[in-house]
């Protein structure tokens, strides 16, 4: 018989009990001041980690161009002769100095590409742990494996490209569990109406994280060489550990430097969530009688919510919220990896430009995006706090922007030629529109299970992950001449996804917590 808690729990249908995650009969505290407070400060220590991060994994697309003996790659020149080119090279003297490898085409696309096979490996375990034991340890020493491995990164080239793959594989491993763990965190120290501002502070270092690494990265190569690549961003990558270490901590109570106030805060901000609960409960014990069902009943239920610690795997997967996530993960990713891995190959080869702007105008596309999420992520908290906007609204809203305003701007940049202005606006607009989705779906994963917050997102990252192992093959197949119809085919096929899955999440998407997230709440760890 089916059971009377789950005929009264709040309908996950019903938008109209979306209007914030908090209690809407629940006093809300009174916000604590943002300056110099501890739950900033880690938003920024975060964001200054996953610059690191993506500093890390994408230095190596432009040193790689610097590793590789260019007599090898003559006989693969794919360059389309559609467009003129339209700048003569720099003449500047540059530094040779560095190691040359025999690496054909397909070579350098197992070394690019073999990051993706350890980071997907540790999104879920990742997420699991982060949960358990909390994401301080782990989130700091998954950028401390990669940036040591990334260290050792001309001495496995020497070895030869079977070493090579397995290292860039380890640092895969290693960043595999940085984004569950830094959810799970945020799942214990973001109150429900900072959320989109918080997380998107932290993960919009990434973007720019890649903003800085290209260009960076090929003046490095150019004036000393490409070693130096690697022993640079590894260094800083430790000099970040060392900070989060002395500086963070996984719950507001075990920090040493917050404030009562905002630890009150906090903490009262995010038990609102337990305190919805309570309210249900006492509603029950009202009902229950009438339907001859004793009201020791909801005690044993509510006793669950607490004493209760197996993750609900089964009701988890059966989620359509879930994979309403996952399939917009999946389809954004699809053309962020074709993007970040591809655009300066369509650069350099199609459009033509020589190898001093292709790093920064490579760059420019993702430098959009950071302004666009840090913008993005206030806007959105606004449209919740002060305009009694719902969560499902904001996140449905945002991630159609953020999904459909890149497809449209990604199909107009292939199909107006050899417009080099042109071409380059209507990238960097796709791309700096992508930036909304990280107050859309991105997030959406602390709104229908915060306690698990860090296990969704190992769940969804996983998928997501997929595109960017195959995406790029995928891309390269379908352009064996670099014509730009040939690009028309790739960018159509990414808008196209991008579409898809814009319209499953909206369909699909929820904002509440959801009935198995709540059977099993531990009210955050606090």
């Amino acid at each position: 018989m089916k059971s009377p808690v789950s005929d009264l729990a709040p309908s996950d249908g019903e938008e109209g009990s979306d209007r914030t995650p908090l209690l809407q009969r629940a006093p809300r505290a009174e916000t604590a001041p943002v300056c110099c407070s501890a739950r900033y400060n880690l938003a920024f220590l975060s964001f200054f980690g996953f610059f690191v991060l993506y500093s890390l994994r994408v230095n190596l697309s432009v040193a790689l161009v610097d590793m590789v003996d260019s007599n090898t790659t003559a006989k693969d020149n794919r360059t389309s002769y559609e467009c003129a080119e339209h700048s003569a090279p720099i003449k500047v003297l540059r530094n040779q100095t560095g190691k040359k490898y025999q690496w054909d085409a397909e070579t350098q696309g197992w070394i690019l590409g073999s990051f993706f096979y350890g980071y997907i490996i540790t999104q879920i375990p990742g997420g699991y742990v982060a949960s358990r034991s909390g994401g301080k340890l782990l989130l700091g020493f998954g950028v401390l494996g990669t940036a040591v491995f990334t260290l050792f990164t001309p001495l496995a080239a020497d070895f030869g490209f079977g070493a090579l793959v397995a290292l860039r594989a380890l640092e895969g491993l290693g960043e595999g569990v940085t984004f569950p763990a830094m959810h799970a965190m945020w799942s214990s120290w973001a109150p429900p109406l900072e959320r989109s501002k918080l997380l998107s502070i932290s993960y919009a270092g990434a973007q720019l994280g890649t903003v800085v690494s290209l260009p960076l990265s090929g003046v490095i190569c150019y004036y000393m060489n490409w070693t130096y690549v690697f022993y640079f961003f590894g260094l800083v990558g430790i000099i970040w550990f060392i900070l989060w270490i002395c500086l963070v901590s996984d719950t507001p109570e075990t920090h040493k430097t917050i404030t009562p106030y905002e630890k009150e805060y906090i903490l009262s901000s995010l038990k609102n969530q337990e305190a919805q609960v309570r309210s249900l409960l006492r509603e029950l014990d009202a009902t229950l009688p009438q339907l001859k069902i004793p009201s020791a009943a909801t005690k044993t239920w509510y006793s669950q919510l607490s004493s209760q610690k197996s993750v609900p795997w089964i009701p988890m997967l059966k989620s359509l919220p879930l994979w309403a996530i996952v399939v917009a993960h999946f389809s954004y990713n699809w053309t962020f990896y074709t993007l970040l891995t591809l655009l300066p190959t369509y650069m350099k080869e199609v459009l033509r430009f020589n190898i001093q702007e292709n790093g920064f105008l490579s760059a420019v596309p993702y430098l959009g995006c950071w302004l666009c999420m840090i913008l993005s992520g206030q806007a959105a908290d606004n449209l919740r706090a002060r305009w009694n906007f719902s969560t499902l609204w904001v996140r449905r809203v945002f991630s159609l922007i953020g999904m459909i305003g890149p497809a449209i701007f990604l199909v107009a940049a292939g199909f107006i030629g050899c417009d080099y202005s042109l071409a380059v606006a209507f990238l960097t607009i796709s791309t700096t529109l992508g930036g909304f989705c990280s107050s859309g779906f991105s997030i959406n994963h602390l709104d229908i299970a915060p306690s698990y917050a860090g296990i969704l997102l190992g769940i969804t990252n996983t998928f997501a992950t997929i595109p960017g192992m195959i995406g790029p093959i995928i891309a390269r197949s379908l352009t064996p001449e670099n014509t730009i119809g040939e690009w028309q085919t790739v960018f159509c096929i990414a808008a196209a996804i991008n579409v898809f899955g814009a319209i499953f999440f909206t369909l699909f998407a929820k904002g509440e917590v959801q009935n198995w997230a709540i059977s099993d709440h531990r009210g955050h760890r606090n």
